[in-house]
């Protein structure tokens, strides 16, 4: 009978240590955008990455609070709350990208990984653009090229 098949990595610390360098992750992740970490740490924290971000889409004060709870300082709140929330308001899930480096870490040879938000200025690789940004645009294209005096060829 196998147990606990549905439990997060551990990372080698206690449960405590572990939310400790987790959160500071997290926080490090909104204030910067990208940071470079090891492969099963970045997994692990792009789940929590992604739920914050989830909170600040939805801007209300009750989600502010649940993000402070995880977040360490209050000005990289603000930052998720008023540039990574309207960044994603189309997209529904998938913030965070995690991309393996080539090379392992120097001293141990652990596997390296960069964790990132997608759709950022500057990032290494674009991301697909969500369907809700697809059909809103698209929508609105007839009415855009009338306006601006192109016919639209209809058969």
């Amino acid at each position: 009978m196998r147990k606990r098949l549905a439990q997060f990595r551990k990372l080698g610390r206690t449960p405590e240590h572990k939310w400790a360098m987790l959160r500071n992750m997290v926080t490090s992740l909104i204030k910067h955008e990208r940071i470079e970490t090891t492969l099963p740490k970045a997994k692990e924290l792009r789940h929590l990455a992604d739920k914050v971000v989830g909170y600040a889409k939805k801007g209300d004060v009750h989600a502010k609070q649940l993000a402070l709870r995880v977040v360490r300082e209050k000005p990289v709140v603000t930052k998720l709350f008023e540039v990574l929330g309207p960044r994603y308001e189309d997209r529904d899930g998938g913030y965070t990208r995690v991309m393996k480096l080539s090379r392992p870490r120097h001293g141990d040879n652990a596997p390296m990984a960069v964790i990132e938000y997608v759709d950022r200025p500057g990032e290494i690789r674009a991301a697909r653009v969500p369907e809700k940004r697809k059909q809103r645009y698209f929508n609105n294209l007839g009415e855009v090229l009338e306006n601006a005096g192109i016919k639209s060829v209809e058969g």
